[in-house]
């Protein structure tokens, strides 16, 4: 009976310094790991406040950098627009002046020759005066084909008389007493002026009318 008690009494013992060899273990476990957190807190080592600062204040950066650079791209967008309208401002305009020379081109090209021609219908107005007969009336034919053509082609003989002078379609020749027409318009036609396609190719020769007074 004391043998059993004595042998209970000394795995108890065995079983208390087990218990108080752990909580050591434990305690120092626990109490390293506040020691190293308490080191790392007192020295300042915290790493995420750190970082979040300088995130917030490299994305500021980035902001305003693109911010710039947008704004440049704008006024290069800007600049670009105006020389584009400006380039083809300019291209419409020589495409007028092109096609505007070509149009003169064809229409005027034949102004010296209508020149020769209308010198031919005098001619012929002439010669239909003094002939009579069947002569005069074959004259009379040619004349009016011959401005049938020039009604083709855009050329028109003047009709001056009663008009205003005008010194880009008349040739003062003469003047004449104003009875029955207003001072300063054309009273008579010496020789028939010419336009091709309402330009001037051959003056009007006329005698305007004036005051008794005023006459040469």
């Amino acid at each position: 009976m004391a043998i059993r008690c004595f042998l209970s009494a000394r795995k108890n013992i065995n079983c208390v310094d087990r218990l108080q060899l752990l909580l050591s273990n434990d305690c120092s476990a626990v109490i390293g790991l506040y020691s190293t957190a308490a080191k790392q807190w007192g020295t300042g080592d915290d790493f995420h406040g750190d970082d979040t600062t300088d995130d917030s204040s490299h994305a500021g950066t980035n902001v305003r950098l693109l911010e710039m650079r947008a704004n440049k791209l704008e006024e290069q967008v800007r600049e670009l627009t105006e020389r584009y309208k400006k380039v083809m401002a300019d291209s419409d305009n020589v495409r007028r002046r092109t096609q505007k020379f070509v149009q003169d081109a064809k229409m005027f090209g034949i102004q010296s020759f209508c020149r020769d021609l209308v010198e031919v219908a005098d001619l012929l107005k002439q010669t239909t005066g003094n002939l009579q007969g069947e002569e005069d009336q074959r004259l009379s034919q040619i004349k009016d084909r011959l401005q049938g053509v020039f009604t083709k082609h855009g050329l028109m003989k003047m009709s001056p008389v009663g008009a205003k002078y005008d010194p880009y379609q008349h040739e003062i020749v003469c003047h004449t007493p104003a009875e029955g027409w207003e001072p300063g318009t054309v009273a008579v036609v010496k020789h028939d002026g010419y336009k091709l396609h309402g330009r001037t190719i051959r003056h009007a020769q006329v005698g305007i009318a004036v005051m008794k007074q005023e006459q040469d």
